[in-house]
């Protein structure tokens, strides 16, 4: 009886690994193919002019290099949108990665880079909702509005 109950509970655990395994995305996961598709309706309209670099640091979160460039945290997209071509996922920066850093003033002052974010903070929180960040999308989205 108990090899029986064990013999099935193996059964089980392995058909909930394998479903784990092949269902896709867990909860919070966006495939990169997702973030390439908002980069590339929007990299072309920002403007690169006077732009600085950072390299990604040990414990480094791309909030926290947002807050210290731009003093303020949610600006993190923008960093992520010039920095495509190195750092898809927010959650996924590692050490040694060499960052774009925009100047906010020089895209906030041209009308049409401007229009270009707004548009772009808007996709960008429709992702962090869907990965379950609420309070996140609507940070960006405030941000979004006050463009």
């Amino acid at each position: 009886m108990k090899k029986a109950l064990f013999g099935a509970a193996l059964i089980i655990c392995i058909m909930l690994v394998t479903a784990c395994q092949t269902s896709g995305n867990s909860a919070g996961q966006i495939d990169d193919a997702r973030f390439r598709s908002v980069y590339d309706r929007y990299r072309s309209g920002l403007i690169l002019d006077g732009a600085g670099t950072y390299t990604v640091r040990s414990g480094d979160t791309l909030v926290n290099i947002s807050r210290s460039f731009y003093q303020d945290g949610l600006y993190y997209p923008i960093i992520m949108l010039a920095s495509s071509d190195v750092v898809l996922d927010p959650d996924l920066i590692n050490p040694g990665m060499r960052l774009t850093i925009p100047d906010l003033q020089v895209n906030f002052n041209n009308a049409n880079a401007r229009a270009n974010i707004k548009a772009f903070f808007y996709d960008m929180a429709d992702l962090e909702e869907s990965r379950g960040r609420s309070p996140t999308a609507n940070g960006i989205r405030q941000h979004a509005n006050s463009l």
